[in-house]
């Protein structure tokens, strides 16, 4: 036996691709078109006069953070948990949560880092399919239906990459009819006009919510993510997050983060921005002869009945245009096209009629 036969192995997250042509019309990874909000901008100015406390480990507990998101959500500071982009909240969420040996519970077509941090943790995994038209079936995530208990349940809200929402009254049937799990729900999107579960958060002691800045606080660079639960829930967080790596969070972030958090105007006028944008690319894409879910997110999830998804994908490559394609199953027909300024999609539009004629 080598040492390479004791290597843990997994199939990592593929992510969009980044390409450093700056003419490209990035329309691949779900970041806002916009810059933060101003007061950002003007703290990262005056932090060069700060550089020397760079050579000090930052403030473990995100203090300033966790309480201008605690203000602004309307919760104790003890109920705040902040990490590296949600990516490395929900990872230690896996870690803290799914731990019993029960199969925990996430959709077929869901966020596909899911299944990433499944395998890499060792933990058991099962799949519920969504309807033919990409909707949850909440029924699968009651244990009293099904018949079989689980080792918890997460749910992205708005999905992706479909951009549907499950109403919040179903998300609540779920937290309640699993008084023995954690149940986490992701609402890296729900900015764009979805509604958020925080409000059962007074109910339910099992439900943890996680979101995001790099979506509609435009801030993807900075990597912050949070999740918002009862205070004993983010108690076993924090546990486990100062096991793996005390100082996660930068000085940067977290001076930088409060700020976006402080401009409530800001973040409020651009997710409007966006809606509304993405609003109006619909209905050229339904002009056009396209079909997609409903989205309650900053992108579609669309496919047209008369062309290859994978052709269109390429054909708008070559025009400098990147959209996400996944080439498995039922998403094989489909496109992601992220919603970008009126300009990226006016652009867009053009080079679709271009295609298709």
């Amino acid at each position: 036996m080598s040492w390479q036969d004791t290597v843990r192995r997994v199939t990592p997250y593929v992510a969009g691709e980044q390409p450093r042509d700056k003419s490209v019309i990035k329309l691949n990874t779900n970041e806002c078109p916009y810059p933060p909000a101003p007061g950002v901008r003007k703290l990262a100015e005056e932090l060069r006069d700060r550089y020397a406390d760079l050579r000090l480990y930052p403030d473990m507990d995100a203090t300033a953070l966790v309480k201008v998101l605690a203000d602004y959500y309307g919760v104790g500071e003890d109920q705040v948990f902040v990490g590296v982009g949600s990516d490395d909240v929900l990872a230690m969420c896996f870690l803290t949560f799914f731990t019993n040996g029960k199969p925990i519970l996430f959709p077929d077509i869901t966020y596909s880092f899911y299944d990433v941090w499944a395998d890499l943790f060792g933990i058991a995994y099962e799949n519920p399919a969504l309807l033919e038209d990409f909707s949850i079936r909440t029924e699968d995530y009651l244990p009293a239906l099904t018949g079989k208990e689980n080792g918890g349940i997460i749910l992205a809200n708005p999905n992706a990459p479909t951009g549907l929402e499950l109403d919040r009254s179903e998300i609540e049937r779920i937290v309640s009819g699993n008084p023995d799990s954690v149940v986490i729900i992701d609402e890296a999107y729900v900015d764009f006009g979805g509604v958020s579960a925080l409000p059962l958060l007074k109910k339910h002691d099992n439900l943890l919510v996680v979101q995001t800045f790099s979506k509609s606080r435009a801030m993807a660079g900075e990597r912050i993510g949070f999740a918002i639960g009862c205070p004993e829930i983010i108690s076993f967080l924090k546990d486990v997050k100062f096991s793996f790596n005390s100082y996660t969070m930068n000085l940067p972030s977290i001076l930088l983060g409060t700020e976006a958090v402080r401009d409530r105007d800001y973040f409020l006028a651009t997710t409007a921005r966006i809606i509304a944008t993405r609003e109006r690319f619909k209905k050229e894409l339904t002009g056009l002869g396209f079909v997609f879910p409903d989205s309650h997110t900053n992108f579609v999830f669309a496919s047209h009945p008369g062309h290859d998804a994978r052709a269109l994908f390429e054909a708008l490559r070559e025009r400098k245009i990147f959209v996400r394609y996944f080439s498995k199953g039922r998403l094989k027909d489909y496109l992601r096209i992220t919603i970008g300024t009126d300009d990226q999609m006016d652009a867009v539009t053009a080079a679709l009629k271009e295609i298709l004629a």
